[in-house]
């Protein structure tokens, strides 16, 4: 057996690939913050910033654990940053009558209703996802303008326990918990990878396609609305947007659902999601420490996004965007 050989044996062997994963994203964290650590020692890299950036990157990393649910089968959603906008306003609103309960609920059910009209307009006008969410993200945008009646909706400051440690964190491991659980142990996990895979033969195995789908985009408007909470607490406000402008909230969580797409032959996908969206934060973070404009880190943005799905599409097969 030549090295090649034994190398791959090892990267596909149960236990040895999950350290292999693993071990590479990690790997990849540490060299990217090694690189703007050597150009900007100063400003960039301290315990207390890293902390920060594990912090910032938390939030995106739960809308990525949603997204993968339905990346996984090949559909894809541009309203994640529209929902982000109007379950954060509803939540502040209802915030201001019943405390966290209505700030939790507020996010969390706008964002399952979100998903569930998302995913049955999908199924029953049977065009791609990209052009129904697109609409959809129109709509759900003039709605949170009207919601919010034009104006900026501020978060009580007794009321923004979950946007600092411990309690983010606390959220998001519970959310982490909650996706790996589902993904593993249930059948939405299972029918997930198999409608991705070959939905054909997963029509004729008996699996209800249509069904899973809905309840794919239900469960990744969940963690949205998650999201939701874990944005406007961080954040402590949310203004309403126009014209597209939500879709840059998009983007972020696709680039670490997509790590968990790429790696989940080696780990749990959920793994390698915090893992890449902590890497992302620290490339992020690193641009704005070298004082790099706008238009560079967007540059930067998109051709990270080029080579992760590249990348992914190359590794694993079932991600054609329907």
């Amino acid at each position: 057996m030549t090295l090649n050989e034994r190398i791959q044996q090892l990267k596909t062997h149960k236990v040895y690939g999950h350290y292999y994963g693993v071990g590479l994203l990690v790997f990849l964290a540490f060299l990217f913050w090694a690189f703007f650590k050597i150009l900007t020692p100063d400003n960039f890299g301290s315990w207390e910033g890293m902390y920060y950036y594990l912090q910032s990157s938390i939030i995106y990393s739960v809308g990525a654990c949603g997204f993968y649910f339905i990346v996984t089968m090949g559909l894809f959603d541009f309203s994640i940053g529209a929902n982000v906008v109007l379950s954060s306003i509803v939540g502040v609103i209802l915030s201001k009558q019943f405390g966290y309960a209505g700030l939790v609920t507020g996010c969390i059910v706008t964002g399952v209703i979100i998903g569930f009209l998302n995913g049955s307009l999908y199924v029953k006008l049977k065009i791609p996802s990209m052009i129904v969410t697109v609409g959809l993200m129109l709509i759900y945008e003039s709605l949170a303008y009207f919601v919010a009646r034009g104006e900026k909706q501020s978060l009580d400051s007794s009321l923004r326990g979950l946007g600092v440690a411990p309690g983010n964190i606390i959220l998001a491991v519970i959310m982490f918990i909650l996706a790996h659980l589902i993904l593993r142990y249930t059948k939405i996990g299972t029918y997930a990878h198999a409608i991705g895979s070959n939905e054909s033969m997963a029509k004729n195995m008996g699996v209800n396609v249509n069904k899973y789908k809905v309840i794919g985009f239900m469960l990744l408007h969940f963690f949205v609305g998650v999201m939701a909470v874990l944005a406007v607490s961080y954040g402590t406000s949310m203004t309403a947007v126009t014209e597209m402008t939500s879709m840059a909230r998009n983007f972020t969580p696709l680039m670490g659902c997509f790590f968990g797409v790429a790696f989940r032959k080696y780990c749990s996908p959920v793994i390698a999601i915090v893992i890449g969206e902590f890497i992302i934060s620290i490339i992020f973070n690193g641009f704005v420490a070298l004082g790099a404009p706008t238009t560079i880190q967007n540059l930067i943005t998109g051709a990270a996004l080029l080579i992760i799905v590249a990348l992914t599409l190359r590794s694993v097969k079932g991600t054609i965007v329907k």
